[in-house]
Order: C-alpha cells, then structure tokens, then sequence
C-alpha cells in the first residue's frame, strides 16, 4: 500500500525532473505510454490488458505542449498540498478548483482534460489516484455477506459484519478499499452483479445467507473501487469470483472489464483485473433453454458482438460459441427476465445449478 509520503514524493520527483530540465537548459518533456487503442496488448501471461512499447511525449517544445506541462506543474503543486493538509477531492472538484488558479492557461477547459491529467500522473509516478486522495463521484457499488472487516475513517478505525452491521443496502464500497483490513469471512464464493434490481432480488431472498456469498453490486459499468475489491476477494480471500449480467454484448464487456481490465485503465490492469473471474450468465444459450422474454438485436448490438469475435478476451471455445448462437437467434435478454418463472427462480433454481454446473458450489 503506498502511503501519502511515498505519494507526494513521487509528484515532487516529477516537478524536480521538470526544474532540472530546465536548470540544464533542456526543453522540459513528459513521456508516457501512447494512450491509444493500437497500443493496448493483450498480455496472455497475466490475462489483462496492459499498454503496449509505443510511447508519446508531452514537450514545452509547442504552446501546445507547454500549456499541457503547466496544467500538469498546477496539478501536481494542487495534490501536493492536498496531501500535506490530509485533504481529498473529488475529480469533479479539481476541475472547477482551478479557475481559480493563478494563471489562467493552467486552467482545464473540460473535466475530460483534468481526468486525463491525472491518467497521466497516475501512469508516470505509478501511484493510483485513490493515494493521491482524489476521488471519482459516489459510485453507489455495495457489498452484502458473511465478512468482518475494518474499515479506515475520518473519525478513526470501525468494524462492520457486512451481514449483521448494515442493512438491506449492504456496505458501501470507499473509493479506496485499500484502507479495508478483512478481519474474519465465511464465505465460499463472490458473485459480482450488474443491475441494483437483481442486487435487491438476491438479497432480499436471502441469497447471500443461504450460500455464504458475497454480493458484489457493480452498478452497471464497475468503477474502479469495485473491481478493486473485487480483486482483493479473490488475491487475498481466495474466492472463486463470478459475474452475473444481463445478457448482451454490452454487459459481456462489463464481465470483461472484471476479469481482464478495460483499454482505459489498461495501466492499472494488474491492479484492477481479475483474471480468474468465470461468467456465470445471462447466457445467450439460457435464453433459448428457458424460452426468456426478449428483445431483439440492434444492429449495434450486432456490430458489437462481431467485434467481441475479433476480441482476444472473448477468444475462447466458450465465448465463440455463446456469440454466435446470439448472432443467430437475434435476441438478448435482462437478468430480470428470469422473474418470467417466478420471483424465486433466480435463487432457488438457475443460480444454484450454474454454480454447481461450474463447480462453485
């Protein structure tokens, strides 16, 4: 865990390595990794996606160049400080904090720019956001099951059951889950799902007690805290971890983003992916062996399933198989479509034989 000193230190070597550039008379530059689709790799040893040997340079050699290092000298000074004070912000905040800067060509035009800065302090001093204290806006992502941990606060440590401390909502996942300390589980297994309405559906049926589970919400696309704890279940609790989401294209690339990272995030990959994660469905084949209610394939549903052929994460006997049976019935299908057999049918029939189907449980 990186600590705030090992966090300022690190933005501070940066300003230094811009001061001395200047100091040898050198125009100052920042290097980083081309942050381009051509240049995210597929590493297959470790299963994620990592950036690729292609780098590009941010110089002073352009006003371009030079108003992109000024922004990166005021931010760095501003999480410098923030650090110093104990402080955090929100990614939304610092965008609006610097009109009120100084100079007004350090000053970000865009939250996309700002967000993108910090990629790039992230991606040059090897330090994630969260130690920086920033922080993205409330993910609202929860956890409901049988594990004690403890938790750091603003007003000092606490310990929360995440079954018996919280309510029908769950534990709400910190921006950072690395300040979490597990302390006690029993839990056999994390199933991670996409929708707050299957969420409730689990919960409320008691799913989480009857199989010792760990409810993961992803609240659709997971923010970063949530594939990091997810992680963390699995590294630290060695935990089968399975994603359950709705059954189109667009949710397989949430299991995706799980299990192998995402392109954007591809320099946190080791960090954020699980690799080990299985899909447990909706499956395109489930939505014929159930007769699921349906709708039918856009042709940007189409598009991208085609491209999911193409891409290396979904490469698999398996994979293959599911999209193009999708491809040819034409149809995708909500995890809610299950309450199509009744209300218990999720927990008490096609989640259990899934899981046992996949040696779970």
């Amino acid at each position: 865990m990186t600590t705030e000193s090992d966090a300022r230190d690190e933005l501070i070597d940066l300003a230094a390595d811009f001061y001395d550039q200047f100091a040898a008379g050198s125009i100052p530059e920042m290097t980083l990794p081309t942050r381009t689709k051509s240049n995210i790799e597929y590493d297959e040893e470790s299963g994620v996606w990592t950036y690729g040997d292609r780098t590009s340079t941010r110089s002073a050699n352009s006003v371009r160049g030079a108003r992109k290092l000024l922004k990166a000298a005021y931010t760095i000074e501003f999480l410098a400080n923030q650090l110093d004070d104990d402080r955090s912000s929100t990614l939304r905040e610092l965008y609006y904090l610097s009109e009120s800067w100084d100079n007004d060509e350090a000053q970000f035009n865009s939250q996309d720019e700002s967000n993108d800065l910090v990629e790039d302090l992230e991606i040059v001093t090897g330090v994630t956001r969260e130690d920086f204290h920033m922080r993205p806006e409330e993910s609202g992502a929860k956890v409901m099951g049988p594990l004690l941990l403890r938790e750091q606060t603003n007003r000092g440590e606490r310990e929360i059951h995440c079954q018996l401390d919280v309510g029908q909502g769950g534990y709400q996942i910190p921006n950072n889950p690395d300040t979490i300390e597990f302390l006690d589980n029993d839990a056999e297994f994390v199933l991670c799902v996409e929708t707050g309405g299957m969420r409730d559906r689990l919960v409320e049926n008691g799913f989480d007690e009857a199989h010792d589970a760990l409810v993961v919400h992803l609240g659709g696309q997971p923010a970063r805290a949530t594939r990091r704890l997810t992680k963390r279940f699995r590294d630290e609790l060695d935990l089968p971890v399975v994603v359950f989401t709705d059954g189109d294209p667009w949710s397989y690339r949430i299991y995706g983003s799980v299990a192998y990272g995402s392109i954007k995030s591809a320099h946190l990959s080791k960090y954020l992916a699980t690799p080990e994660a299985r899909f447990i469905g909706i499956q395109p084949e489930d939505i014929v062996e159930y007769d699921l209610p349906s709708d039918p394939l856009s042709d940007s549903d189409i598009n991208a399933l085609e491209s999911e052929l193409e891409d290396p994460r979904f490469q698999t006997d398996y994979w293959e198989e599911q999209i193009e049976l999708q491809l040819d019935i034409g149809k995708k299908s909500e995890q809610q479509s299950l309450a199509s057999r009744g209300l218990d049918f999720v927990t008490d029939t096609y989640l259990p034989e899934r899981l046992g189907e996949m040696g779970v449980i």
